[in-house]
């Protein structure tokens, strides 16, 4: 099942079913308790059970600093990137509960360090990562993981969104700038993400709960900040 508040979630499930698998497609605000009810009701109804959640819905904006930043942008990614978070999970675990099943839920490494203007998502996202404690912790002994991943900057349509497209000048620059402090030289690749997902969903991680994996390229291995600004090195190997 693909679920998205967007009707773009039918192209998804069409390139599912070209490659001849099976999928259904959901149009939910995963923010609403009613329509998370209504869609969860559904998959019992047709299929009794769930045994992977991949929990990936989100919104971000940049926006000012946290005695200016706006309440409707805070709740406006709080109700998605956390509310919608707990709600798909709290009504899709009883139908794990028998069997037990494997969690992954999006935070990001703002999650884990603090981007400047983005207070709102910052904290969604750290929110996430205990969120994601709580799950493993509370359902190990039925037989119930979860995991989060928290990735770097991924080349998507968020990002476009947000900084540009690689064709505009400001989204040019954001991409040089990224590829300048990541060590590996440049954006993740959503199959990159999807690759790391699937593992955390499948039984090759049979052991693996509660934790929170970064997929970033090496930007959070750096010892404080200053230090890739100061690593021209870096710099100087892209040019």
């Amino acid at each position: 099942m693909a679920v998205d508040i967007a009707e773009a979630v039918s192209e998804t499930v069409d390139k599912i079913k070209s490659n001849g698998d099976n999928a259904k497609a959901y149009n939910v605000d995963i923010a609403s308790e009613q329509q998370v009810v209504d869609f969860v009701s559904d998959i019992k109804e047709q299929f009794g059970r769930i045994d992977v959640l991949f929990n990936n819905a989100g919104v971000d904006n940049a926006a000012d600093r946290i005695h200016e930043y706006p309440i409707d942008v805070y709740d406006k990614i709080m109700n998605v990137d956390m509310r919608g978070t707990f709600l798909m999970t709290k009504m899709m675990l009883p139908l794990m509960m028998n069997q037990g099943g494997s969690i992954v839920n999006t935070s990001s490494f703002s999650g884990q360090a603090a981007d400047l203007y983005r207070s709102g998502y910052n904290a969604a996202k750290g929110a996430v990562i205990n969120f994601t404690k709580s799950i493993a912790i509370e359902y190990g002994r039925e037989g119930i993981r979860a995991n989060a991943i928290a990735p770097g900057t991924i080349e998507t349509p968020l990002v476009d969104k947000l900084t540009g497209t690689s064709e505009d000048d400001a989204g040019k620059t954001f991409r040089e700038n990224q590829k300048w402090m990541t060590p590996l030289g440049r954006l993740g690749k959503p199959e990159e993400v999807g690759k790391l997902v699937v593992f955390l969903a499948s039984d090759d991680s049979s052991f693996i709960t509660g934790e929170t994996i970064r997929i970033d390229g090496g930007v959070m291995a750096y010892t404080w900040p200053g230090e890739m600004l100061s690593d021209d090195s870096w710099k100087r190997t892209l040019e």
